[in-house]
């Protein structure tokens, strides 16, 4: 008998005090929200939660511990009740139970929930069992799943918040391709004269360059002729005397250039 009071005492002791240390805690968390809500930062209300939510453990802990005796097979029987104020019982409860008369011994000795509360369980239990097992396992099923849905949702953010944080973002073009893409549309860089086999020539073999040339000329001189008409001739010996300065016979891309520009849709 003495050893199990002797462990009653020592898990009473134990547990006064993890309730002790859950009582200040929440105490100043309150006066935090009540006393510097204007300069309270989100990262220190999560570390009063967290906080909180240790001493909570801890306490569960104590409570389930294989030497601690369970508490609800004690009964405590009110000795003295009197309406006298006691100075011991003001101390012990920090003021919030001056006296302990009939009035607040039916408060603080209950050992079943309120009238009010006791008649919401009930309806909450009838209301419960009318509904059938397998609706019921359908209901838990969907609600299980739409939890899971959400915490894979949540993590997913926070997996991407932290990736997104660490690296920087990931470019989507390649500088090169874009400076050689400018170069060749503003400069003509890296661009090939090469035609497919099979398309007339613009000059003689060993002469590559000078049909693009020529042509690119001609069709100049052919849209200059298009918007002043007066100066068709000069142009048209002017392409003439360059055609003579070439070897060989003329490029037929220029007689199909100046044939098309003949008849200029503008031409009218």
């Amino acid at each position: 008998v003495q050893r199990e009071e002797k462990q009653l005492e020592a898990s009473l002791d134990a547990l006064l005090s993890q309730v002790a240390d859950l009582k200040n805690s929440l105490g100043s968390f309150i006066y935090k929200l009540e006393n510097e809500y204007d300069r309270l930062t989100w990262p220190s209300v999560l570390d009063s939660f967290a906080l909180l939510s240790g001493q909570l453990n801890t306490l569960n802990k104590v409570l389930k511990h294989e030497k601690t005796p369970l508490f609800r097979n004690q009964v405590i029987i009110p000795l003295v009740l009197s309406p006298d104020r006691d100075e011991d019982l003001m101390r012990q409860t920090e003021g919030r139970v001056p006296v302990f008369s009939h009035e607040v011994v039916p408060d603080h000795l209950r050992t079943k929930p309120d009238p009010e509360v006791e008649e919401q369980e009930k309806q909450l239990t009838t209301d419960a069992a009318r509904i059938g097992a397998d609706a019921a396992q359908k209901q838990i099923q969907s609600l299980n799943k739409m939890c899971s849905n959400l915490l894979e949702k949540i993590s997913k953010e926070e997996r991407e918040s932290e990736s997104g944080g660490l690296r920087p973002n990931k470019q989507t073009f390649n500088p090169a391709d874009t400076n050689a893409l400018v170069a060749a549309v503003a400069f003509g860089k890296g661009l090939s004269n090469w035609r497919p086999s099979g398309s007339s020539g613009p000059g003689q073999p060993g002469q590559p360059g000078a049909g693009p040339i020529l042509a690119g000329a001609s069709g100049l001189q052919q849209v200059q002729m298009a918007g002043a008409p007066s100066q068709q001739q000069p142009l048209l010996s002017g392409v003439q005397m360059a055609q003579a300065g070439q070897t060989g016979k003329m490029p037929s891309g220029i007689k199909t250039n100046i044939k098309s520009a003949s008849m200029h849709p503008y031409q009218r």
